[in-house]
């Protein structure tokens, strides 16, 4: 018996090798899986702004990083992922201009309104070809938030979602159809379906019962890996995951003999990893 729909993910039309370097940027769903990728040693920068729900902050943030932050080998991302939270965003009544984050001041000093599928096409758009424009070969992978927006109301919070699904669907077929027979610029992962359609349980979410819990997390980031790693990147986790366990252990006598001993063999390992993975730094 089966008590469970699972969603079908095709393996991806690229790979992520390991220590790639990345870019995170989105809402804190791209938070959470981000970390997941510093902690394996991916060179990812995450959220480099701050969390940005709406494909206009996504925007804003690529122009800004590669503006202020990336210089050298560090805008030379192999990898973008845009995790998109809402459509809806807030307009400064003075400027004109949709802000990221209203820092506090008071509401009446700003205008809330809804992008439409157009336009958070559009904006998404022009973030993959900013990003472009320094790295030709990046690829960029979508998703979406799988974080319910309950002050939207929950049938306003669907509305949302939907939304940003026809727009990442509309990005996807761009590129698809600009790809003249090579692969396409960009992917989606189904973060959105996999909490909603195949977990589909309270269980799987925090005690607020909106966001995803970390046992949630967890499997979206293996789904995720089933999708984009390579085998080589398999392989380096599996290598790392020890050397990585015991860098975090925390010893009772950490003065002891034993333990000296013990991280004497933990960084000659790392040593040996660093060797054959050239791009880790511990």
């Amino acid at each position: 018996m089966q008590f469970s729909t699972k969603v079908i993910i095709p393996k991806a039309t690229f790979s992520i090798e390991p220590c790639e370097r990345m870019l995170f940027v989105g809402s804190c769903f791209a938070d959470n899986i981000g970390k997941r990728f510093v902690a394996d040693k991916f060179r990812a920068v995450v959220n480099p702004y701050g969390v940005m729900y709406n494909p206009a902050s996504i925007l804003h943030t690529v122009r800004r990083y590669l503006g202020e932050l990336a210089s050298g080998e560090e805008a030379c991302a192999r990898t973008a992922v845009f995790t998109l939270g809402t459509n809806h965003v807030y307009i400064l009544n003075e400027t004109g201009e949709i802000v990221d984050n209203c820092q506090k001041r008071p509401q009446r000093l700003f205008t809330e309104r809804e992008l439409s599928v157009d336009e958070c096409e559009q904006y998404l758009a022009e973030a993959v070809e900013l990003l472009r424009r320094v790295n030709p070969a990046i690829r960029v992978v979508v998703t979406v938030s799988p974080i319910r927006y309950a002050k939207y109301g929950f049938h306003g919070s669907q509305l949302s979602k939907a939304t940003l699904l026809l727009a990442a669907d509309r990005l996807l077929k761009r590129y698809a159809s600009a790809a003249e027979g090579s692969h396409p610029a960009v992917d989606y992962f189904p973060a959105y379906e996999i909490v909603n359609d195949e977990l589909r349980d309270y269980r799987f979410y925090r005690e607020d019962m909106l966001h995803p819990s970390e046992q949630a997390v967890e499997y979206i980031w293996e789904r995720f890996g089933d999708a984009f790693f390579s085998e080589r990147t398999r392989e380096f986790l599996e290598e790392w995951r020890p050397v990585k366990a015991a860098l975090g252990h925390r010893p009772f006598n950490p003065d002891g003999e034993e333990y000296k001993e013990f991280m004497r063999r933990t960084m000659k390992k790392a040593e040996q990893l660093q060797k054959k993975y050239p791009g880790l730094c511990i």
